[in-house]
């Protein structure tokens, strides 16, 4: 089941507006990642969200900590990758691997919100990432209250699909993990949501 959509860009403030004017619902800050990023959330009911990361403009980057999903190389917005709900993660691991396919140890990882509160979680990083994004990681919040439970409300995920080179090797992983996505063939791999706002459907990609 779908926890968040991850949508990078360089600039964080920037995209919060122009999703605002093109959608209809401004996010809201969700608070700072120790590796550089920032992030602002919106909810798209039934328990997910989705994620806007970009590198934060009020911490120094640190060649020693990579930004998540390389958001600091990224020159225009961009839907990178996505996240299923994994309670229980370590099993959810197991049975992936069983499955033929590894998506990493689970790693705990935190932010505060801009209200000071501490959010913990934990999720897997593949050592060796395979389908450029498409695969989905693992996430589990434990006791931390999920982050879609107060995002700004109004917008509805209705589908996600994909486009790559080699369709059913990301099918193959996919299912590992317990999922069924739309992988369709095409040049270049590419992450597609159809998201319903108070201003009708539109696509992230």
């Amino acid at each position: 089941m779908l926890d968040h959509l991850v949508y990078g860009t360089p600039d964080v403030a920037k995209t919060i507006n122009d999703l605002e004017r093109a959608w209809g619902v401004r996010a809201v800050m969700g608070g700072k990642h120790p590796n550089g990023t920032h992030n602002a959330l919106l909810s798209l009911g039934g328990g997910s969200y989705l994620e806007i990361i970009g590198p934060d403009p009020d911490q120094a980057p640190d060649p020693k900590r990579p930004m998540s999903f390389g958001v600091d190389r990224l020159k225009t917005p961009r839907l990178l990758t996505w996240a299923i709900k994994a309670p229980g993660i370590a099993e959810w691991v197991k049975r992936a691997r069983r499955a033929g396919y590894d998506p990493g140890d689970p790693q705990p990882l935190s932010r505060k919100r801009p209200d000071g509160v501490l959010l913990e979680w934990t999720l897997t990083r593949a050592t060796e990432p395979v389908g450029d994004g498409l695969v989905p990681f693992l996430i589990d919040w434990g006791a931390t209250p999920h982050p879609a439970a107060d995002s700004p409300m109004g917008c509805t995920f209705a589908w996600l699909r994909a486009e790559h080179p080699d369709p059913g090797s990301i099918k193959v992983w996919t299912r590992a993990l317990g999922e069924e996505l739309d992988v369709r063939s095409g040049p270049e791999a590419a992450l597609i949501a159809s998201i319903q706002t108070p201003n009708g459907r539109m696509e992230l990609r």
